[in-house]
Protein backbone atom coordinates (compact mmCIF):
# COMPACT_ATOMS: atom_id res chain seq x y z
CA UNK A 1 0.00 0.00 0.00
CA UNK A 2 2.84 2.40 0.83
CA UNK A 3 4.44 1.81 -2.59
CA UNK A 4 1.12 2.30 -4.35
CA UNK A 5 0.50 5.57 -2.51
CA UNK A 6 4.04 6.79 -3.27
CA UNK A 7 3.74 5.95 -6.95
CA UNK A 8 0.32 7.60 -7.12
CA UNK A 9 1.71 10.74 -5.50
CA UNK A 10 4.53 10.91 -8.07
CA UNK A 11 2.09 10.45 -10.94
CA UNK A 12 -0.08 13.25 -9.58
CA UNK A 13 2.93 15.54 -9.15
CA UNK A 14 4.06 14.89 -12.73
CA UNK A 15 0.54 15.46 -14.06
CA UNK A 16 0.01 18.66 -12.08
CA UNK A 17 3.36 20.18 -13.00
CA UNK A 18 2.96 19.19 -16.66
CA UNK A 19 -0.47 20.80 -16.72
CA UNK A 20 0.87 24.03 -15.26
CA UNK A 21 3.86 24.05 -17.63
CA UNK A 22 1.84 23.22 -20.74
CA UNK A 23 -0.43 26.19 -20.10
CA UNK A 24 2.49 28.29 -21.36
CA UNK A 25 2.88 26.30 -24.58
CA UNK A 26 1.06 26.53 -27.90
CA UNK A 27 1.48 22.97 -29.17
CA UNK A 28 0.13 23.89 -32.61
CA UNK A 29 2.74 26.63 -32.96
CA UNK A 30 5.45 24.26 -31.73
CA UNK A 31 4.54 21.59 -34.30
CA UNK A 32 4.46 24.20 -37.07
CA UNK A 33 8.16 24.88 -36.47
CA UNK A 34 9.14 21.32 -37.35
CA UNK A 35 10.85 20.77 -40.70
CA UNK A 36 13.07 18.11 -42.23
CA UNK A 37 16.01 19.88 -40.60
CA UNK A 38 14.25 19.56 -37.24
CA UNK A 39 14.15 15.79 -37.63
CA UNK A 40 17.85 15.80 -38.43
CA UNK A 41 18.62 17.67 -35.21
CA UNK A 42 16.39 15.32 -33.20
CA UNK A 43 18.26 12.39 -34.77
CA UNK A 44 21.57 13.93 -33.70
CA UNK A 45 20.18 14.43 -30.19
CA UNK A 46 19.24 10.73 -30.04
CA UNK A 47 22.73 9.73 -31.24
CA UNK A 48 24.36 11.97 -28.62
CA UNK A 49 22.14 10.41 -25.95
CA UNK A 50 23.45 6.96 -26.86
CA UNK A 51 26.98 8.38 -26.72
CA UNK A 52 26.20 9.74 -23.25
CA UNK A 53 25.01 6.29 -22.18
CA UNK A 54 28.24 4.77 -23.52
CA UNK A 55 30.38 7.28 -21.61
CA UNK A 56 28.36 6.43 -18.52
CA UNK A 57 29.10 2.75 -19.10
CA UNK A 58 32.82 3.53 -19.27
CA UNK A 59 32.66 5.33 -15.92
CA UNK A 60 30.53 2.64 -14.31
CA UNK A 61 32.99 -0.04 -15.42
CA UNK A 62 35.85 1.82 -13.73
CA UNK A 63 33.88 2.28 -10.51
CA UNK A 64 32.46 -1.25 -10.42
CA UNK A 65 35.91 -2.82 -10.44
CA UNK A 66 36.72 -0.89 -7.25
CA UNK A 67 33.50 -2.13 -5.65
CA UNK A 68 34.22 -5.80 -6.22
CA UNK A 69 31.66 -6.02 -9.01
CA UNK A 70 33.73 -5.98 -12.22
CA UNK A 71 31.62 -5.68 -15.34
CA UNK A 72 32.55 -5.93 -19.00
CA UNK A 73 32.01 -2.84 -21.15
CA UNK A 74 29.48 -4.58 -23.40
CA UNK A 75 27.37 -5.67 -20.47
CA UNK A 76 27.67 -2.27 -18.78
CA UNK A 77 26.42 -0.61 -21.96
CA UNK A 78 23.54 -3.05 -22.27
CA UNK A 79 22.51 -2.58 -18.66
CA UNK A 80 22.68 1.21 -19.04
CA UNK A 81 20.48 1.10 -22.14
CA UNK A 82 18.00 -1.14 -20.31
CA UNK A 83 18.18 1.28 -17.38
CA UNK A 84 17.18 4.13 -19.70
CA UNK A 85 13.94 2.25 -20.40
CA UNK A 86 13.11 1.79 -16.74
CA UNK A 87 14.00 5.42 -16.04
CA UNK A 88 11.04 6.26 -18.27
CA UNK A 89 8.63 3.69 -16.85
CA UNK A 90 9.30 3.47 -13.10
CA UNK A 91 7.97 6.20 -10.76
CA UNK A 92 11.33 7.91 -10.28
CA UNK A 93 14.05 9.69 -12.25
CA UNK A 94 16.50 7.05 -10.99
CA UNK A 95 14.39 3.92 -11.44
CA UNK A 96 16.92 2.61 -13.93
CA UNK A 97 19.53 2.51 -11.17
CA UNK A 98 17.45 -0.01 -9.23
CA UNK A 99 17.17 -2.20 -12.32
CA UNK A 100 20.91 -1.96 -13.04
CA UNK A 101 21.57 -2.97 -9.43
CA UNK A 102 19.29 -5.98 -9.77
CA UNK A 103 20.91 -7.05 -13.05
CA UNK A 104 24.47 -6.77 -11.70
CA UNK A 105 23.56 -8.64 -8.51
CA UNK A 106 21.89 -11.46 -10.45
CA UNK A 107 24.87 -11.67 -12.76
CA UNK A 108 26.89 -12.93 -9.81
CA UNK A 109 28.38 -9.80 -8.24
CA UNK A 110 26.20 -10.01 -5.14
CA UNK A 111 23.79 -7.42 -3.74
CA UNK A 112 26.31 -5.51 -1.64
CA UNK A 113 28.90 -5.00 -4.38
CA UNK A 114 26.18 -4.17 -6.92
CA UNK A 115 24.59 -1.62 -4.60
CA UNK A 116 27.93 0.01 -3.87
CA UNK A 117 28.78 0.29 -7.57
CA UNK A 118 25.47 2.01 -8.40
CA UNK A 119 25.52 4.31 -5.36
CA UNK A 120 29.12 5.44 -5.87
CA UNK A 121 28.51 5.95 -9.59
CA UNK A 122 25.51 8.15 -8.84
CA UNK A 123 27.31 10.08 -6.08
CA UNK A 124 30.32 10.88 -8.27
CA UNK A 125 27.98 12.02 -11.03
CA UNK A 126 26.20 14.41 -8.66
CA UNK A 127 29.50 15.83 -7.41
CA UNK A 128 30.64 16.44 -10.99
CA UNK A 129 27.34 18.16 -11.81
CA UNK A 130 27.65 20.45 -8.78
CA UNK A 131 31.22 21.34 -9.79
CA UNK A 132 30.08 22.29 -13.30
CA UNK A 133 27.37 24.57 -11.89
CA UNK A 134 29.82 26.23 -9.48
CA UNK A 135 32.37 26.76 -12.27
CA UNK A 136 29.76 28.48 -14.43
CA UNK A 137 28.40 30.73 -11.66
CA UNK A 138 30.23 33.91 -12.81
CA UNK A 139 28.51 33.64 -16.20
CA UNK A 140 25.21 32.45 -14.72
CA UNK A 141 25.07 35.56 -12.55
CA UNK A 142 25.38 37.73 -15.63
CA UNK A 143 22.60 35.80 -17.33
CA UNK A 144 20.22 35.58 -14.36
CA UNK A 145 19.49 39.06 -13.04
CA UNK A 146 16.40 38.13 -11.02
CA UNK A 147 17.40 38.10 -7.30
CA UNK A 148 15.11 35.15 -6.55
CA UNK A 149 16.66 33.19 -9.40
CA UNK A 150 20.16 33.94 -8.18
CA UNK A 151 19.30 32.93 -4.62
CA UNK A 152 17.69 29.69 -5.77
CA UNK A 153 20.71 28.84 -7.93
CA UNK A 154 23.17 29.46 -5.09
CA UNK A 155 21.12 27.49 -2.58
CA UNK A 156 20.68 24.56 -4.94
CA UNK A 157 24.28 24.32 -6.04
CA UNK A 158 25.98 24.83 -2.72
CA UNK A 159 23.62 22.36 -1.07
CA UNK A 160 24.61 19.76 -3.68
CA UNK A 161 28.30 20.64 -3.43
CA UNK A 162 28.23 20.59 0.38
CA UNK A 163 26.56 17.20 0.30
CA UNK A 164 29.21 15.86 -2.08
CA UNK A 165 32.12 17.24 -0.08
CA UNK A 166 30.54 16.02 3.15
CA UNK A 167 30.19 12.55 1.62
CA UNK A 168 33.90 12.47 0.72
CA UNK A 169 34.93 13.79 4.15
CA UNK A 170 32.75 11.13 5.74
CA UNK A 171 34.71 8.49 3.86
CA UNK A 172 38.00 9.93 5.13
CA UNK A 173 37.00 9.58 8.78
CA UNK A 174 38.80 6.78 10.61
CA UNK A 175 36.44 6.23 13.53
CA UNK A 176 35.99 2.50 13.94
CA UNK A 177 32.32 2.69 14.91
CA UNK A 178 31.49 4.10 11.47
CA UNK A 179 32.47 0.75 10.00
CA UNK A 180 30.41 -1.34 12.40
CA UNK A 181 27.26 0.59 13.32
CA UNK A 182 24.34 -0.45 11.08
CA UNK A 183 23.34 3.18 10.46
CA UNK A 184 26.68 4.20 8.92
CA UNK A 185 28.37 0.98 7.83
CA UNK A 186 27.29 0.88 4.19
CA UNK A 187 27.31 4.64 3.61
CA UNK A 188 30.83 4.88 5.00
CA UNK A 189 31.98 1.97 2.82
CA UNK A 190 30.61 3.74 -0.27
CA UNK A 191 32.29 6.99 0.73
CA UNK A 192 35.61 5.19 1.19
CA UNK A 193 35.30 3.68 -2.28
CA UNK A 194 34.42 7.08 -3.77
CA UNK A 195 37.54 8.61 -2.23
CA UNK A 196 39.65 5.73 -3.47
CA UNK A 197 38.29 6.14 -7.01
CA UNK A 198 38.44 9.94 -7.21
CA UNK A 199 41.89 10.39 -5.70
CA UNK A 200 43.53 7.48 -7.47
CA UNK A 201 46.38 8.83 -9.63
CA UNK A 202 45.52 6.59 -12.55
CA UNK A 203 41.78 6.12 -12.32
CA UNK A 204 40.85 9.51 -10.82
CA UNK A 205 41.54 11.67 -13.90
CA UNK A 206 39.69 9.17 -16.11
CA UNK A 207 36.65 9.25 -13.82
CA UNK A 208 36.75 13.07 -13.72
CA UNK A 209 36.89 13.42 -17.50
CA UNK A 210 34.11 10.87 -18.04
CA UNK A 211 31.90 12.47 -15.37
CA UNK A 212 32.25 15.96 -16.82
CA UNK A 213 31.72 14.62 -20.35
CA UNK A 214 28.40 13.02 -19.35
CA UNK A 215 26.99 16.37 -18.21
CA UNK A 216 28.43 18.29 -21.14
CA UNK A 217 26.74 15.79 -23.46
CA UNK A 218 23.42 16.52 -21.71
CA UNK A 219 23.93 20.17 -22.65
CA UNK A 220 24.71 19.17 -26.24
CA UNK A 221 21.48 17.15 -26.37
CA UNK A 222 19.52 20.18 -25.18
CA UNK A 223 21.34 22.36 -27.74
CA UNK A 224 20.34 19.98 -30.54
CA UNK A 225 16.74 20.26 -29.36
CA UNK A 226 17.03 24.06 -29.38
CA UNK A 227 18.31 23.92 -32.94
CA UNK A 228 15.47 21.63 -34.00
CA UNK A 229 12.89 24.36 -33.28
CA UNK A 230 15.18 27.32 -34.00
CA UNK A 231 14.66 28.68 -30.49
CA UNK A 232 16.43 32.03 -29.87
CA UNK A 233 18.82 30.60 -27.28
CA UNK A 234 22.62 30.48 -27.50
CA UNK A 235 24.80 27.49 -26.59
CA UNK A 236 26.26 29.46 -23.66
CA UNK A 237 22.79 30.08 -22.26
CA UNK A 238 21.90 26.41 -22.60
CA UNK A 239 25.15 25.46 -20.84
CA UNK A 240 24.31 27.72 -17.90
CA UNK A 241 20.64 26.75 -17.56
CA UNK A 242 20.50 23.01 -18.23
CA UNK A 243 22.82 21.64 -15.47
CA UNK A 244 20.83 23.20 -12.58
CA UNK A 245 17.61 21.91 -14.14
CA UNK A 246 19.12 18.42 -14.44
CA UNK A 247 20.12 18.56 -10.78
CA UNK A 248 16.56 19.37 -9.72
CA UNK A 249 15.12 16.74 -12.06
CA UNK A 250 17.08 14.04 -10.24
CA UNK A 251 14.83 14.48 -7.21
CA UNK A 252 12.69 11.29 -7.09
CA UNK A 253 9.34 13.07 -6.86
CA UNK A 254 7.92 12.45 -10.33
CA UNK A 255 7.77 9.96 -13.20
CA UNK A 256 11.05 10.12 -15.16
CA UNK A 257 11.39 13.79 -14.21
CA UNK A 258 8.32 14.72 -16.30
CA UNK A 259 6.63 17.82 -14.99
CA UNK A 260 9.50 18.76 -12.70
CA UNK A 261 11.82 19.23 -15.68
CA UNK A 262 9.27 21.27 -17.66
CA UNK A 263 8.31 23.50 -14.76
CA UNK A 264 11.93 24.08 -13.76
CA UNK A 265 13.12 24.72 -17.32
CA UNK A 266 10.35 27.26 -17.89
CA UNK A 267 11.20 28.97 -14.61
CA UNK A 268 14.94 28.98 -15.42
CA UNK A 269 14.34 30.52 -18.84
CA UNK A 270 12.15 33.17 -17.24
CA UNK A 271 14.80 34.04 -14.64
CA UNK A 272 17.32 34.39 -17.48
CA UNK A 273 15.13 36.86 -19.33
CA UNK A 274 14.20 34.32 -22.01
CA UNK A 275 10.73 33.20 -23.06
CA UNK A 276 9.43 30.73 -20.46
CA UNK A 277 7.41 28.88 -23.12
CA UNK A 278 10.63 28.19 -25.04
CA UNK A 279 12.05 26.58 -21.93
CA UNK A 280 9.03 24.29 -21.72
CA UNK A 281 9.32 23.53 -25.45
CA UNK A 282 12.97 22.55 -25.08
CA UNK A 283 12.18 20.43 -22.03
CA UNK A 284 9.35 18.59 -23.77
CA UNK A 285 11.54 17.72 -26.74
CA UNK A 286 14.43 16.77 -24.43
CA UNK A 287 12.05 14.40 -22.68
CA UNK A 288 10.84 13.05 -26.03
CA UNK A 289 14.43 12.22 -27.02
CA UNK A 290 14.92 10.39 -23.71
CA UNK A 291 11.64 8.54 -24.28
CA UNK A 292 12.72 7.37 -27.74
CA UNK A 293 16.04 6.11 -26.40
CA UNK A 294 14.18 4.48 -23.51
CA UNK A 295 11.90 2.70 -25.98
CA UNK A 296 14.99 1.24 -27.66
CA UNK A 297 16.16 0.17 -24.20
CA UNK A 298 12.83 -1.57 -23.70
CA UNK A 299 13.40 -3.55 -26.90
CA UNK A 300 16.89 -4.52 -25.68
CA UNK A 301 15.33 -5.66 -22.40
CA UNK A 302 12.66 -7.77 -24.11
CA UNK A 303 15.28 -9.51 -26.27
CA UNK A 304 17.88 -9.87 -23.52
CA UNK A 305 19.01 -13.08 -21.86
CA UNK A 306 18.38 -11.41 -18.50
CA UNK A 307 14.67 -11.08 -19.32
CA UNK A 308 14.52 -14.69 -20.51
CA UNK A 309 16.19 -16.04 -17.34
CA UNK A 310 13.75 -17.55 -14.88
CA UNK A 311 13.77 -17.27 -11.10
CA UNK A 312 16.26 -15.37 -9.02
CA UNK A 313 19.27 -17.60 -9.55
CA UNK A 314 22.46 -15.86 -10.69
CA UNK A 315 22.75 -15.63 -14.46
CA UNK A 316 25.81 -15.50 -16.61
CA UNK A 317 25.40 -13.81 -19.95
CA UNK A 318 28.17 -14.39 -22.46
CA UNK A 319 29.60 -11.35 -24.17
Amino acid sequence: MRRILLSTAKILISAALLYLALRKVDLTELLSRFTATSLLWIGIAIAVTFLQIFVGALRWREISSECGAPIELGRAMRYNVIGSFFNQTLPSAIGGDAVRLWLVARAGAGWRAATYSIFVDRAIGLIALAIIIVASLPWSYRLITDPHGRSALLLLDFAALAGGIGFLIFGALKWSWLKTWWGTHHLHACAVIANRVIFNRTRGPIIAILSLAIHVLAVVIAWCVVQSIAAPVSFGQVFQLVPPVMLITLMPISIAGWGVREATMGLAFGFAGLAANEGVNVSLLFGAVSFIVGAFGGLVWILSAEKAAQGSAPIGVPE
